[in-house]
């Protein structure tokens, strides 16, 4: 089979297609067929030498497909099911071992570029407004990136359950998308140091007649983390999703008692979706939304295998919006 391999950790170029041996279930494993595999910000750092990834390895996490073997004590799937992951190292490739205690049965009217394209995300928007923050109506929040993928999600599952919903984008090209995902303001914030993080939450307060939001998504991290802390309202809750930018400064915990005692949190869906039985109803939920369309897949591009190279510098450019997915077919 095809695969891209990382023989050294560094930039774009480590990202190389080979011939890899085709895989075999193990005890409680699947085979998959790979449709689609979607391209994160974690793969990002996983190449660059920034996660727990020892050379060589062929990089990905997330994607769909149909199953081409279950192993053995595997129960509930068998050959030629479509299914979905979010959490199977080695998903840059044409066919993916995937735990099936870690796989999710795809509905028959969506496709595999659907599933790998709201999964992941779907489910981390899915338990950041339900279990981090219980999203309430009157409430405001902030969303930083909110023309990203997860971005997306958050202002429609935040905007549906009543909130008011303040985005932040890097480029005025990318209003509209934020805006038609269901923010009520959206703001400019420019490239690194156009605008201050003092001038930034100014003017979310001045949005919210003073009272600043009631809870910050930051997937940005070093470059919006200071600003979203300025922006919370007293004992607010900060959410840190991600580091797009790098990550977020060191934070004495006792400065969050003199800006208000604030809440800060950095969760991760290892944690809110491992268990089977919970993956499933978070799932069935987020596949739920995207039928009766709460929530759209917003698939920002599509690239073969062999472009994987081209996928990580769109990418880290921060000129896409929307999910970036590898096929194995194009």
């Amino acid at each position: 089979m095809r695969a891209i391999v990382v023989d050294r950790h560094g930039g774009p170029e480590v990202l190389v297609l080979a011939e890899r041996p085709d895989p075999v279930a193990g005890p409680g494993q699947l085979v998959v067929q790979l449709g689609a595999a979607g391209v994160n910000f974690k793969d990002l750092h996983e190449r660059a030498g920034r996660g727990p990834s020892p050379v060589p390895f062929v990089p990905g996490s997330e994607g769909a497909g149909t199953v081409l073997e279950a192993g053995p004590d595997v129960d509930g799937f068998a050959p030629g099911d479509r299914v979905a992951w979010w959490a199977a190292p080695g998903s840059y490739a044409e066919r993916v071992v995937v735990n099936a205690s870690a796989a999710v049965r795809v509905p028959d009217d969506l496709t595999d570029e659907d599933a790998a394209a709201v999964l992941l995300q779907g489910l981390t928007a899915h338990y950041l407004t339900t279990s981090t923050h219980p999203a309430a109506k009157g409430e405001a929040a902030l969303v930083h990136a909110a023309a990203g993928g997860l971005g997306q999600h958050l202002v429609r599952l935040l905007a549906r359950r009543g909130v008011r919903v303040i985005g932040t984008v890097s480029s005025q090209a990318k209003t509209d998308a934020a805006r038609a995902a269901g923010a009520h303001e959206v703001i400019v914030r420019g490239a690194p140091g156009t605008v201050s993080a003092a001038e930034l939450a100014g003017r979310v307060r001045e949005l919210t007649g003073g009272h600043g939001v009631d809870v910050v998504y930051d997937s940005v991290g070093k470059d919006t983390a200071e600003a979203g802390l300025l922006a919370l309202r007293r004992r607010g809750m900060f959410v840190l999703v991600g580091a797009a930018s790098g990550p977020m400064p060191p934070l004495d915990p006792q400065s969050l008692a003199a800006r208000g005692s604030l809440f800060l949190t950095r969760p991760t869906l290892v944690d809110h979706a491992t268990d089977p039985a919970e993956l499933a109803e978070r799932a069935g939920d987020v596949f739920e939304w995207v039928r009766d369309g709460t929530l759209q897949v917003s698939v920002g591009g599509r690239y073969g295998l062999h472009e994987a190279a081209r996928a990580h510098s769109e990418l880290a450019s921060g000129a896409t919006s929307g999910k970036l997915l590898l096929l194995p077919a194009r």
